[in-house]
């Protein structure tokens, strides 16, 4: 298996990872043995790289993952996890803490969950723009120091956020959606990351199962599939998204591939520093991405793959309303907290540490 470096300071990882979300619900019902075989597949092809999150099935898939590494090494997996976000009975989402006392309560019940000493990547699932990202960041420091996690992560932030978290630590990666259909990050995100020597683990490289190939107007969402509620998959816009599907099919039967290995190997090609991560719950579907490794895309093929899916063409965005509101990624405008002009953000971070410590809130800590 082909490997790349998550970061100038991050873990060695596969060219592909395997997101694990889907494994708990997420896109409908989902087969717990198969899943399992599916992580043992990964891990027999080379890919190390597990994603995870500890809010996916409110923790069944960490006791998933824990059951699939049980009797293997278990430096034999790099495990990614994501925390913060809040969860009601019923799955809803009812926001996000990164306090940094959420930081370690969080972590401690995932490594119990995981049956792991360490986490290998750590990081807030959203930005809390209650708490700021230097308090964030310098807990699950601390949390490096003590030996319980490895490396710093961050998922879904914006160029400026990245920035301020990198100064407090140095970060591994940026988890982050990617595709042939979202493609936001190029104009400031990722070179923010560059220059940082920060990687793109990028997540929704089939954008939710549209550039999977076999999706269809007819096919119906199965009960508590999360795709019901995205507007790329409702029917005033689904049309327009399956007609570029079927442009790249065109592409794909040319090559010899599958719509879906167009799309990863699309992704593979944007730089080393960035690493796909394919969702599935299925053997058949991992081997088919695993295929993707094999495929070269020449510039010709590159060239037509653009004009099939050009940046800005699909239809509807990745998430709700809601939801795209949330992600710091998004924002226009950077959330509060910020620190002030010519103030250093770890200086900020650090001088709200001495403050707590006194007693007081601190400059930063204010909401």
């Amino acid at each position: 298996m082909n490997t790349r470096r998550l970061g100038s300071t991050g873990p060695v990882v596969s060219a592909i990872g395997l997101g694990c979300m889907g494994m708990s619900g997420a896109y409908g019902p989902a087969d717990e043995v198969e899943s399992i075989a599916t992580i043992h597949a990964a891990l027999d092809a080379g890919i190390n790289l597990l994603d995870t999150g500890d809010y996916y099935g409110m923790g069944h898939n960490e006791l998933l993952i824990r059951e699939a590494l049980r009797g293997r090494d278990r430096d034999d997996a790099v495990v990614s996890v994501k925390f913060g976000a809040l969860r009601a009975p019923d799955n809803a989402f009812i926001g996000i803490d990164g306090r940094p006392v959420a930081v370690k309560n969080s972590l401690a019940y995932t490594l119990q969950r995981l049956g792991t000493d360490h986490v290998d990547i750590y990081r807030l699932g959203r930005v809390d723009p209650a708490v700021p990202i230097e308090e964030t960041i310098g807990a699950i420091a601390e949390m490096i120091e003590a030996g319980y996690v490895r490396h710093v992560g961050l998922s879904e932030t914006g160029a400026d956020t990245a920035r301020r978290a990198h100064a407090v630590h140095p970060v591994a990666d940026l988890q982050i959606e990617y595709s042939l259909l979202s493609r936001g990050i190029e104009t400031e995100i990722l070179p923010t990351c560059r220059q940082l020597g920060v990687a793109v683990t990028a997540y929704g490289v089939l954008s939710r199962g549209l550039l999977g190939g076999d999706w269809s107007r007819e096919r119906a969402s199965s009960p508590g599939d999360i795709r019901a509620h995205m507007p790329r998959f409702r029917p005033e816009n689904l049309d327009r998204n399956l007609a570029l599907v079927e442009a790249l099919r065109t592409i794909a039967d040319e090559k010899g591939a599958t719509v879906a290995q167009i799309a990863i190997g699309w992704v593979l090609t944007r730089g080393e520093d960035i690493v796909p991560l394919v969702g599935t719950t299925r053997r058949d579907r991992l081997a088919e991405a695993i295929g993707a490794l094999e495929l070269e895309l020449t510039t010709d093929n590159l060239a037509a793959i653009e004009r099939a899916a050009p940046p800005g063409a699909a239809a509807g965005d990745r998430y709700d309303e809601r939801q795209m509101a949330m992600l710091d990624s998004e924002r226009s405008e950077p959330p509060e907290a910020l620190p002030q002009p010519g103030e250093s953000p770890a200086r900020l971070f650090h001088s709200a540490q001495t403050s707590r410590a006194r007693g007081g809130e601190g400059t930063c800590l204010k909401r």
